[in-house]
């Protein structure tokens, strides 16, 4: 009988450390095949080129292809969604950012909840938009120009890339910390606003760092401010727009998820190596160029952080009153 009870306790012990043992034997072993990363862009942009430097990075850690897959739609959503939907094994990630937490409040019906359906792996960069004004408008300062704005109400046209884009939020999270009025007018994609703000068709946008960098330097658009916490190394001389307005921050991000019951080790498999990648000198270096900075996050701080952004920018989309089916 005792024979009996020790063959069995033994057995039980066996039993319930067996899920343990293959978790760190899937880790251990993981990745034995190609990995895919689905962007959810088109290709060219800052986004998808970032995305492709970071897959040959860890294409050369991991011993293994690291696939980009530009699956663009909805906002991003199509390809958020279809890496939800697939096996949770850690070969199937998703190339996630400032879209999902604005779409998560944005979009009234989607198939998936962000914070709910996606495991965070690993935060990738973090950079800023910039508050341009084209050079007629007469404040050299935030300050100036919140008194030029409140002086002239409805008067100032803000472009944007589009309605819900980050650069859309940006502005209304400014409008609704100072009270200014601006009128929105939205453009299909970043190029054609910038034409007309350069042009004095409009007087200001919270524009993307990498596509209005030229023009700032060459004196086509006046920037007033970056929207990042602390200043960009990209434009040192330019404060930040909470300076003036406190506990405004409406940086963009990028990072790397994947399906909510991806095996833990195998997430801290990818933060680790993803971590290593944003370390790199040359990869550091040109991320610069890009006017990003590296976000390293553990999976759990990267969870907070983006936990705390999607609050953030449903305010932002409550007050702007946008909306998107």
């Amino acid at each position: 009988m005792k024979f009996q009870r020790r063959k069995f306790l033994r057995l039980a012990t066996i039993a319930i450390a067996m899920p343990a043992i293959s978790r760190i034997a899937i880790a251990e072993t993981y990745p034995a095949r190609a990995v895919r990363i689905v962007v959810p862009f088109p290709p060219g942009g800052v986004g998808d080129i970032i995305a492709r430097l970071i897959g040959q990075s860890l294409q050369d850690r991991l011993g293994q292809s690291v696939i980009i897959e530009n699956r663009p739609g909805a906002g991003g959503n199509v390809g958020t969604e279809a890496v939800i939907k697939s096996p949770a094994d850690g070969y199937q990630l998703i190339w996630i950012g400032t879209n999902n937490a604005i779409n998560a409040t944005l979009y009234e019906k989607l198939n998936f909840n962000f914070i709910r359906d996606v495991a965070p792996v690993a935060g990738v960069v973090r950079g800023p938009l910039v508050m341009a004004i084209n050079p007629s408008v007469p404040a050299k300062t935030v300050p100036e120009f919140i008194a030029y704005a409140k002086a002239n109400p409805g008067k100032i046209n803000m472009v944007s890339s589009g309605n819900g884009t980050g650069p859309h939020l940006a502005g209304e999270m400014f409008k609704m910390m100072t009270g200014v009025q601006m009128v929105h007018v939205p453009y299909r994609g970043e190029a054609p606003a910038l034409t007309d703000l350069v042009g004095g068709q409009a007087q200001v946008m919270f524009a993307n760092l990498p596509s209005s960098i030229e023009h700032i330097r060459g004196g086509r658009l006046r920037a007033l401010a970056v929207t990042t916490a602390t200043r960009s190394p990209a434009l040192p001389d330019v404060p930040v727009v909470a300076d003036f307005v406190k506990g405004y921050e409406a940086s963009t991000w990028l990072g790397v998820g994947a399906p909510k019951a991806t095996p833990s080790e195998v997430i801290a498999k990818l933060n680790r190596e993803i971590n290593l990648c944003l370390k790199e000198p040359k990869l550091v270096a040109r991320l610069a160029e890009l006017g990003t900075a590296p976000m390293p996050l553990s999976p759990q701080a990267f969870a907070a952080f983006i936990a705390a952004d999607t609050d953030k920018w449903a305010k932002a989309v409550k007050f702007s009153g946008a909306k998107v089916d």
